[in-house]
C-alpha cells in the first residue's frame, strides 16, 4: 500500500514542478513557528548508536521526539542517543534541504528531518536525491489515517496530524440558548443563524481566520470531499462547492459572525486569547493557543465541522512527518528507531500528548487510557480520542504542491469580494494567477 501511494504521489508531483501550515508565511501548523529563534547547527555524529534530527518548536515537535528517543532507548537500544538541532521554525529545515540539494553537497544535513505535509511533495519532486528510501520499513500502513498517507506522507513516517477541530466556548453558547449538541452535525447556514445569536447575545463573533493564511476555504471544501484542484491544474472556476463556500464566508464577513484579522499574531493573540471570539476553527495543533488563557478553562468543548448538507464535516490542515536523508549513514538504525516508535509505539504517542500536545495520526493510538482522559479546559471531554475518531473519517482529495500560493490567491479574493468586488471576476482572477504561478 504504502509503495503504491508513493509512486502516485511522485508522478504527479513531478510534472508541476515546497513548505508549512497554519499561520502566515512558512509557519507550522504543528502550533505555530513564525518567530525565528535562530538554528542549530545540523550534521551527523560519527557514534554508532545516535540520530541527529532537524526539528523545531520546542512546545510541541521536540517534547515528541524526546518521547520517542526515550522509549526507544529504554525498550530496545540502551546505547541509543537522539541529538535534536533546534531550529528557529521549519524554514530553517526547507532552507537547509534547498541549500544542500541544490549544491549536492549532503554532508551538511542531519539523518532526518521533521517536515511540514503540505510542503514535501514540491521538494520530494524538486529535490528526488535528498532523501532515502523507506518502501522496506517495518510499518503497517493500516493503522494509519488514509488521508495523511495519501497526500503528506512520501518517503517519511507521520509524526502529528492536523485534524480539523470546531472548538465553541460553551458558556457563550448558553447566554444564546445553545449547547454543544446544538452545534454537531449542522449547516453553514444554522451556523450563521447560531452566529447571529451568539453576537446579538455576547458581542462575540463565533469564528476567526486570519486574512493573511486563509485557510477556511480550504478545510470547508475538504469537509465536502472536494479539492482546489484537478487533475494538477487549478480548480476554481466552475467549481460550484468552492463558489458557494466563498459566498458564505464573505456573508459571515459582512454579518460579522467571522473575524478576518491581518496577520497570524492578531489571529492568535487578539481573536483568539483576546476574548474576541466564541469558536475557532483549526488543525487539533489550535489547541495550546486556546488553552493559553487559563481563566477559561472549562468553557471550551470540541465537535465536528458543520458542512453544506448538514453532515458532520471532517477536514485536516496540518501535519508533519519525519524523514531520513541523504546524508544519513546509519540508515537501518533510522528505520527502526522510527519503526518502533511513531510506527507503533502507544508510549510514544502517549507521551508525545502529555508533553507537547501532539495528536497522532496512529489509529490505535486513540484506543489508549492517556487518549480517554478527560481534559480539564474542555470540560473534561476526552477530547483527543474525540480527535482521534475524527481523523479517520477525513477523506481524501487532490492536493498539490502549490497548496500555499491558492490560499493565498483565495485569500485575497474574499477580501476584494468582501470590499464589494464581483465574485466570479475574482475567483477568474485567483485561478489565473495560480495557473501563472504553476507555469500553465
Amino acid at each position: 500500500m504504502k509503495k503504491k501511494l508513493i509512486s502516485m504521489l511522485l508522478a504527479g508531483t513531478m510534472v508541476l514542478s515546497l513548505a508549512a501550515c497554519g499561520g502566515g508565511g512558512s509557519t507550522g501548523g504543528d502550533a505555530g513557528d513564525g518567530e525565528d529563534a535562530g538554528a542549530a547547527e545540523m550534521g551527523t555524529s560519527d557514534d554508532e548508536n545516535t540520530l541527529t534530527v532537524a526539528a523545531w518548536d520546542p512546545n510541541f515537535n521536540i517534547p515528541a521526539l524526546e518521547a520517542a528517543a526515550a522509549d526507544y532507548k529504554e525498550n530496545v537500544n540502551p546505547d541509543f542517543v537522539l541529538d535534536i538541532k533546534e531550529q528557529g521554525g521549519s524554514q530553517d529545515v526547507e532552507t537547509a534541504i534547498t541549500t544542500a540539494a541544490s549544491s549536492g553537497k549532503y554532508e551538511t544535513l542531519p539523518d532526518m528531518v521533521l517536515f511540514q505535509d503540505h510542503w514535501i511533495q514540491k521538494y520530494v519532486a524538486d529535490y528526488p536525491d535528498a532523501w532515502q528510501d523507506v518502501n522496506d520499513i517495518d510499518i503497517n500502513w493500516d493503522d494509519f489515517y488514509a488521508e495523511k498517507l495519501d497526500y503528506s506522507t512520501i518517503d517519511g513516517v507521520p509524526v502529528d496530524g492536523g485534524t480539523v477541530i470546531m472548538a465553541y466556548r460553551v458558556d457563550l453558547l448558553q447566554e444564546a440558548d445553545y449547547t454543544i449538541d446544538d452545534m454537531k452535525g449542522i449547516t453553514w447556514e444554522k451556523f450563521i443563524e447560531v452566529g447571529k445569536a451568539v453576537k446579538e447575545k455576547t458581542g462575540k463573533a463565533l469564528l476567526c481566520m486570519n486574512s493573511d493564511g486563509n485557510d477556511l476555504m480550504y478545510m470547508m471544501l475538504q469537509a465536502e470531499g472536494v479539492s482546489q484542484f484537478k487533475d494538477g491544474k487549478p480548480y476554481i472556476v466552475g467549481n460550484d462547492k468552492l463558489k458557494e463556500i466563498v459566498e458564505l464566508v464573505v456573508q459571515m464577513v459582512k454579518d460579522e459572525i467571522l473575524l478576518l484579522p491581518n496577520s497570524w499574531s492578531d489571529y492568535t493573540d487578539k481573536a483568539i486569547q483576546g476574548d474576541q471570539v466564541a469558536g475557532v476553527m483549526n488543525g487539533n495543533w489550535i489547541i495550546p493557543t486556546i488553552q493559553a488563557v487559563e481563566a477559561n478553562s472549562g468553557k471550551w468543548e470540541i465537535t465536528t465541522m458543520p458542512t453544506l448538507t448538514g453532515e458532520e464535516g471532517y477536514a485536516s490542515n496540518g501535519g508533519s512527518s519525519l524523514y531520513i536523508t541523504a546524508n544519513c549513514k546509519k540508515v537501518d538504525l533510522a528505520k527502526d528507531f522510527l519503526a518502533y516508535t511513531f510506527g507503533k509505539s502507544t508510549v510514544t504517542y502517549d507521551n508525545a500528548l502529555k508533553d507537547g500536545g501532539v495528536v497522532s495520526t496512529y489509529i490505535p493510538a486513540g484506543e489508549s487510557e492517556v487518549y480517554n482522559e478527560g481534559v480539564a479546559f474542555f470540560n473534561d471531554t476526552p477530547i483527543y480520542a474525540q480527535i482521534s475518531e475524527m481523523g479517520s473519517h477525513v477523506q481524501t482529495i487532490e492536493q498539490s504542491p502549490y497548496h500555499y500560493t491558492c490560499r493565498e490567491k483565495l485569500g485575497a479574493a474574499v477580501i476584494n469580494i468582501v470590499g464589494g468586488a464581483d465574485i466570479d471576476e475574482e475567483l477568474k482572477n485567483a485561478e489565473d494567477q495560480l495557473n501563472f504561478e504553476m507555469g500553465n
